[in-house]
């Protein structure tokens, strides 16, 4: 009889308050580099998938992430959602970085081309994010995902609406 080796994850994360908070008082750019330097708590999600901030500069922003078997879908390759989730918050990270405080945005469309699987074998990811508009209502976006190698698995595109939080 073949006994199967019981995996588990813990994952834990600081109550997200605070950063929403200090969010309404800083500009994007400020607020993500308080995030990347410990000073503010990151977003639970980037905790419960495994991502970090590699850059942030103004309309750009690079997450790295390096895929586990709990990113797997059922039949063996990393799950779509994971490069999604990549996508998604490396565009609107890059919007963030180009707004006043009391101003924050909400992804309204996100279009995802998926080029070749993503295994263990791919190692670490780097998802860079870039704007390409923003304007007072509307922001659009665009960002790759590349493994260290510089090789493609992906594109993406971004809409996100731009609104005052006062």
């Amino acid at each position: 009889m073949n006994e199967i080796a019981e995996r588990k994850r813990m994952v834990t994360w600081e109550d997200p308050t605070a950063g929403v908070e200090a969010a309404a008082k800083m500009s994007g750019l400020e607020y993500l580099r308080a995030i990347a330097r410990g000073e503010l708590p990151t977003a639970p999600m980037a905790d419960l998938i495994g991502f970090d901030f590699s850059e942030i500069e103004e309309g750009r922003v690079v997450l790295e992430c390096t895929p586990a078997e709990y990113h797997y879908n059922p039949i063996g390759a990393v799950h779509g959602g994971l490069a999604c989730t990549l996508f998604d918050s490396a565009m609107g990270c890059a919007v963030h970085t180009m707004l006043p405080a009391g101003v924050g945005y909400t992804t309204v469309e996100l279009k995802v081309n998926f080029l070749r699987p993503i295994t263990l074998k791919t190692g670490r990811l780097l998802c860079e994010g870039t704007t390409i508009h923003v304007g007072g209502h509307i922001a659009t976006a665009e960002a790759r995902l590349l493994d260290t190698s510089g090789k493609l698995y992906g594109h993406a595109t971004t809409t996100c609406m731009i609104f005052c939080n006062r």
